[in-house]
C-alpha cells in the first residue's frame, strides 16, 4: 500500500509580533481528500510533534472539504492534536513526503533538520518531495552529503512574492519563499497570483499556493504511478 507523510508547522505567532498563525487548514484538507480517495494511508508530523495551530484567515474561506475533516475527531486527534515527532518515523516506510504551508512554516521548516533528512531519505529512497505555498520552505534545510541546497538547480514553485505583497505581509516574515529558493539556486517559477500551478521536476513536485494544492496532489499521485 502507497504511504505518504504529511508535515505540518507548530508555530502559532508571527516573531515578534503578536499575530496568530499556524498551518493553512485547506493545504492539509484537500491534499489528504484526495489520498483519502486513492486509498493512501498516511501520517501526521512536525518539527515538535503534538499540536498543529490553523491560521486564522484560512477557517474564514472553509468549503465542504475543510469542514469534512474540521469536524472528524479522528482526524482532528491526529493530524491536528496528536502529530508524530519525527524520531518517531522510519523514512523506508513512505512513498512520499508533503510539507503543507501556512505563515508559521516560515519560522519552523528552515530549522528543522530532524525533518529535512527525513525528507532526504525518502528521496534518496527514490520517493517524492512535495511541498506547497510557505511549505517549500522546508526545502531550504535539504542538502547533500556535500553541503549543497537540494533545490540548487531544480524547477519549482512556491508562495510568490506579488502573492505576499498582495497579502500585506511581506514585511512581517523573516524572508520571502521566493526570494530565498532563488538564492538557494532553485529555477524558481510562478503564475499568476492565485492561481493553479504546479511544477514538476522529476520527484520534486511543488505547488504555488492553496489553490494548487488538489492538482498537487493529483500530479504525486500520478508520477508514483
Amino acid at each position: 500500500m502507497t504511504k505518504a507523510v504529511i508535515v505540518l508547522t507548530n508555530v502559532e505567532k508571527y516573531d515578534p509580533l503578536d499575530r496568530a498563525t499556524g498551518l493553512w487548514l485547506s493545504e492539509l484538507t484537500h491534499f489528504y481528500d484526495v489520498l483519502v480517495e486513492n486509498g493512501v494511508e498516511t501520517d501526521f508530523v512536525s518539527p515538535n510533534g503534538g499540536y498543529i495551530p490553523l491560521d486564522p484567515p484560512s477557517l474564514l474561506s472553509m468549503d465542504a472539504t475543510d469542514w469534512k475533516y474540521y469536524t472528524d475527531s479522528e482526524f482532528r486527534k491526529n493530524a491536528l492534536a496528536n502529530t508524530h515527532k519525527p524520531s518517531e518515523l522510519n523514512a523506508k516506510d513512505y512513498d512520499f513526503i508533503y510539507y503543507a504551508g501556512g505563515h508559521g512554516t516560515v519560522w519552523d521548516f528552515p530549522k528543522s533538520e530532524e525533518i529535512a533528512e527525513l525528507a532526504r531519505q525518502i528521496y534518496d529512497n527514490g520517493g517524492i518531495i512535495s511541498a506547497v505555498c510557505h511549505g517549500v520552505a522546508g526545502l531550504l534545510a535539504l542538502k547533500d552529503d556535500k553541503g549543497t541546497s537540494f533545490v540548487a538547480g531544480k524547477q519549482l514553485t512556491g508562495f510568490s512574492n506579488a502573492e505576499e505583497e498582495a497579502n500585506g505581509t511581506t514585511k512581517e516574515v523573516p524572508f520571502l519563499a521566493e526570494d530565498a529558493l532563488k538564492a538557494a539556486g532553485a529555477l524558481y517559477q510562478s503564475s499568476t497570483p492565485f492561481s493553479d500551478f504546479v511544477v514538476a521536476d522529476g520527484r520534486l513536485i511543488t505547488g504555488q499556493n492553496p489553490q494548487s494544492v488538489r492538482s498537487l496532489a493529483q500530479k504525486v499521485l500520478e508520477t508514483l504511478d
